[in-house]
């Protein structure tokens, strides 16, 4: 079961949008994939259409009790024609109370996820961790197999990079098992000149990693919007597009087990007006 943290330290670079994006291929390709947000402000959560849930992800970190995932796992609010919902273990604001608490645990305050996914069997596991690099992203990344970097092309962002790219080097270090760099997922390229030149830069510093961007499309945030996955905005401009360019992403930082499911047609469902 491959695990996938997708982190930096840095905020509005769009990690949420990547982990969607992921999970919006997986969806299309009839996989059974898990999203865990671990990030406060839960944009994961919503943009997988669950409001107000129930319990969340905190609770799992509040204990060292195995498999406890198990029972925070709650249906997405993604459509179930034409693709596989995602389950997801959700997050509330309560989350930025549990980083302080960890630091109590001089222990177990690395591994509580790990722990908690014990025994837990899907396709696929989408950890969207928070904009830092506290014990949140530390849980995510104990609990990974491999780290999607993802950044955007604007000034300091190889900076950035190389700083999340030392930090999962010592977290690897620190595990029992690898932890794999999948990649530097270049988010939101425009066609501006800066833009194209501090992709550029970012492809000068830190050569192959770097992967095929995401181009900058309105139907994205779009999506996220509307709770949908970007596969289901059907003809709407540049869904198509931002939909291959995910399943490009999916190909290249996840394994391809044998005997998955075949890819199923773009389905049409329309987004209401006015989204």
């Amino acid at each position: 079961m491959p695990i996938i943290a997708i982190v930096n330290q840095k905020g509005g670079v769009g990690k949420t949008t990547v982990a969607l994006g992921l999970a919006a291929t997986a969806w299309s390709r009839g996989l059974d994939s898990l999203v865990i947000d671990l990030d406060p402000q839960g944009n994961a959560t919503t943009g997988l259409g669950v409001w107000d849930p129930p319990f969340s992800v905190d609770q799992a970190l509040a204990e060292e009790r195995p498999g406890s995932i198990a029972g925070l796992r709650i249906a997405s609010g993604w459509p179930d024609d034409g693709g596989q919902p995602p389950s997801v273990v959700p997050a509330t604001p309560a989350l930025a109370m549990r980083e302080p608490q960890l630091l109590t645990d001089p222990i177990g305050a690395n591994d509580r996820l790990s722990v908690a996914l014990s025994g837990i069997q899907h396709d696929l596991v989408i950890i969207d961790c928070p904009p830092s690099l506290g014990l949140l992203t530390v849980n995510g990344l104990f609990a990974a197999d491999r780290a999607l970097v993802v950044t955007e092309p604007g000034a300091w962002a190889s900076d950035g990079v190389g700083q999340i790219l030392r930090t999962v080097e010592r977290i690897a270090s620190r595990r029992p098992a690898p932890l794999e760099v999948a990649g530097v997922a270049v988010n939101r390229l425009g066609r501006t000149r800066d833009a194209k030149y501090w992709d550029q830069q970012l492809r000068d510093d830190h050569g192959d990693i770097v992967l095929p961007p995401i181009h900058l499309r309105a139907a994205i945030p779009e999506a996220s919007a509307a709770s949908l996955p970007i596969h289901a905005l059907g003809t709407r401009p540049g869904a198509a597009e931002a939909a291959a360019e995910f399943d490009q992403l999916f190909d290249l930082v996840l394994p391809k087990p044998d005997a998955l499911p075949e890819p199923v047609p773009m389905p049409t469902t329309e987004v209401a007006h006015g989204v």
